[in-house]
C-alpha cells in the first residue's frame, strides 16, 4: 500500500510506516539537514522513495494521484499551538500548515490520514480567541470530505519508547469506523494494579548501555552521531547534579554555578537516569548522560528515540548555547515522532484497510 509523507523531517513517521508494510512513494521537507538524512537512510536501504525538499505550500498534490496513496501521514510544524511558547494559534503561518493536510487529502482522497502534533492543539485559539476553536475546525474539514476522525493523546513511554512523550494523534479514515488506537503495554510496575501485569517502562539505561564512548567533535568518529560537544563550562556545571536530577534543584551548588537558573528550571542543565525513561526531548535543551559530565550525543538521542541502529543524520552538532542554519542534529530527532510508536500506529490502520 502506498503512503506519502509530508512535514517529513527527518523520518520518525516513515520509518515505522515503511517498517508497518507500507511503501512512502515520497517524502517532503523543507529542512535541508532533516532532508538529508531522509535520503540517506532511503539510499543504504535501496528504497525509491523520492525526498522532495520545498515547502509544502509550492507542491502541486495531484502529481501523487497516479500513485493511488492509501495512507497521507506527516507532523505539521507545531511551535503556533505549543504550551511552550507565545501559542499564536492560527495567527502564526505555521499553525495554518496544519490545513495543507486537509489540501492534500481533497485531491488525493487516502483511504487514511495520520497526523502528529502537539497535545496543545486541543486548546489553541482560534482567530477569534475561542478556546480549542483551531482544532474544532481541522476535524469538521475532514468530515466533511468523508472522513471519520478519531483523536488522542499518546505518552510514548506507555507503548515501550523509553521517554515520557505526550502528542496528539489524528488519525481519520474514509467512510470507515473501524480504527482503535493502540492500548499501552508498558507501565510503571510500582504502579501497576491490573490482573494482566503490563512490560515494566523502557528505561534510558535499557537503550544506551551498550554503546562506546563518543568521539570529541573534530575527532575520527567510530561511531555515527556518537559525537560529544560539551563545552568545558558545562561539565562543569553538570558536575554538581547527581543522576535524575537538575542543576536548579542543588542548594549546595555556588552561585557561579547556578547563575540565573530558577526553581522553574527544570529541564536545564538536566540528567537523565539510567534506570528511568527520559524526560520528552527538546532540542533547545540538550538533556546530559546519567553519569558523565557530558550531553547526551545524538546517538543517544537517537537511541532513545528507538530509531534503528544503522540510521545516520546529516547535518551539524549544535553545542547548548550555539546556533546553526536549519535544524542540528539533536533537534532533528527531537521533533520527530519515535518509530516504534509510528509503526504501532501504522500497523492499526493497517488491519481495517
Amino acid at each position: 500500500m502506498n503512503a506519502l509523507s509530508i512535514f517529513s523531517g527527518c523520518g520518525g513517521l516513515d520509518i515505522g510506516v515503511e517498517k508497518a508494510g507500507f511503501h512512502n512513494v515520497a517524502s517532503i521537507e523543507i529542512d535541508a539537514h532533516a532532508a538529508a538524512s531522509l535520503r540517506i537512510w532511503y539510499k543504504n536501504h535501496g528504497n525509491k522513495t523520492n525526498v522532495i525538499e520545498d515547502d509544502i505550500r509550492n507542491i502541486d498534490p495531484s502529481i501523487f494521484k497516479k500513485d493511488k496513496i492509501q495512507l497521507l501521514h506527516g507532523g505539521p510544524p507545531c511551535q503556533a499551538f505549543s504550551l511552550i511558547g507565545k501559542r499564536n494559534s492560527l495567527e502564526d503561518p505555521r499553525g495554518q500548515l496544519l490545513f495543507e493536510v486537509i489540501r492534500f487529502a481533497k485531491v488525493l482522497l487516502p483511504k487514511a490520514i495520520l497526523v502528529e502534533n502537539v497535545k496543545g492543539l486541543l486548546s489553541a485559539a482560534d482567530e477569534t480567541g475561542l478556546k480549542g476553536g483551531a482544532f474544532k475546525v481541522f476535524p469538521k474539514e475532514l468530515e466533511d470530505l468523508g472522513y471519520i476522525p478519531k483523536w488522542q493523546i499518546i505518552n510514548s513511554v506507555d507503548l515501550g519508547v523509553p521517554q515520557r512523550r505526550e502528542r496528539l494523534f489524528i488519525v481519520a479514515t474514509l467512510g470507515k469506523n473501524g480504527f482503535n488506537f493502540p492500548i499501552p503495554t508498558h507501565s510503571d510496575e510500582q504502579e501497576d494494579l491490573t490482573f494482566f501485569p503490563l512490560k515494566p517502562f523502557k528505561t534510558v539505561g535499557d537503550v544506551i548501555c551498550d554503546l562506546p564512548n563518543p568521539n570529541r567533535k573534530g575527532e575520527k568518529i567510530a561511531y555515527p552521531n556518537h559525537i560529544d560537544v560539551t563545552p568545558e563550562r558545562d561539565k562543569e556545571r553538570i558536575s554538581y547534579v547527581p543522576e535524575g536530577g537538575h542543576l536548579a534543584s542543588q542548594k549546595d551548588a555556588p552561585a557561579d554555578i547556578i547563575m540565573k537558573l530558577s526553581k522553574k528550571d527544570t529541564t536545564k542543565f538536566r540528567r537523565t537516569s539510567f534506570s528511568e525513561p527520559s524526560l520528552t526531548l527538546r532540542g533547545g535543551e540538550i538533556f546530559f548522560h546519567p553519569t558523565e559530565a557530558r550531553y547526551l550525543t545524538p546517538r543517544e538521542y537517537l537511541k532513545i528515540h528507538t530509531y534503528p541502529d544503522e540510521y545516520e543524520l546529516e547535518g551539524p552538532v549544535r553545542g547548548r548555547s550555539g546556533s546553526v542554519k536549519n535544524l542540528d542534529q539533536h533537534r532533528q530527532v527531537a521533533n520527530s515522532v519515535p518509530p516504534k510508536l509510528a509503526e504501532l500506529l501504522a500497523l492499526k490502520i493497517k488491519e481495517i484497510l
